[in-house]
């Protein structure tokens, strides 16, 4: 891991692990502080579709800015997957 300034936003590649599987990926990733609950959402999409793996699954994302718990959903036309969480982001 790398030290870096905060950001709100990373594309570039990623490692998703969960219970089913480890995948190298590409991600585009976004994140913002919602004051209304008090903390740093962050969200975006993975660029390539994912094989075994279903909607609502748990991940721990990876980059080499850090990592985060997160949730995959709402898989679009070519397979690709959303990924969501909140707190600290993995970018």
């Amino acid at each position: 891991m790398s030290d870096h300034e905060p950001q709100h936003l990373y594309d570039g590649p990623a490692r998703l692990e969960s219970e089913h599987g480890t995948w190298e990926v590409d991600v585009a990733l976004r994140g913002v502080f919602q004051p209304i609950d008090g903390h740093f959402h962050w969200y975006g999409r993975v660029g390539t579709a994912l094989d075994g793996v279903r909607n609502g699954q748990s991940v721990t994302v990876r980059t080499d800015h850090g990592e985060a718990e997160g949730r995959l959903s709402d898989i679009d036309p070519w397979g690709r997957f959303r990924v969501s969480g909140t707190g600290k982001p993995p970018f």
